[in-house]
Parts: C-alpha cells; sequence; structure tokens
C-alpha cells in the first residue's frame, strides 16, 4: 500500500482533511482518533490491501508512520 492510499483511508474514516495526514501525524493527539477509530482504520486496511494487522500491534500503532510499517511488517 502507498501513502496516498493510506491517507485516503485515514482521511475518510476519521472525517479529516487529507492534507492534514502526514508521516508524524498522531492519530489520537492530533487527528482525534479514538479506540474505535484506529480499529476502523486497521480494518478498511485489511479490506484494501489483504493485510492482517494482529490485534495486540493495536496499541503501537500512534502514528501514521507506525502503521505504514505494520503495513510491511505484516503483509
Amino acid at each position: 500500500m502507498d501513502f496516498e492510499k493510506l491517507q485516503d483511508i485515514i482521511a475518510d474514516q476519521l472525517d479529516v482533511d487529507k492534507a492534514d495526514v502526514k508521516p508524524d501525524t498522531k492519530l489520537v493527539d492530533d487527528l482525534d482518533a479514538d479506540s474505535l477509530s484506529v480499529v476502523e482504520i486497521q480494518m478498511a486496511i485489511e479490506d484494501e490491501c489483504g493485510v492482517k494487522i494482529p490485534d495486540e500491534e493495536i496499541p503501537s500503532l500512534v502514528t501514521v508512520d507506525d502503521i505504514m510499517k505494520a503495513i510491511e511488517k505484516f503483509k
């Protein structure tokens, strides 16, 4: 998955401007995501690219870059 596609998913799930989604953007602190939103992002990523990010990884997904790294790790 490329960064732009991930930006689209996060912006859509959190109803934020795509320009606000950068690699160092923190999901909770910067985009006001809650735990349910992070799980919804996880599920959308799984649907889009078939990558299963284990549930125990969710707490470590703090920034957008963390999600990119998890996608690479588990693909």
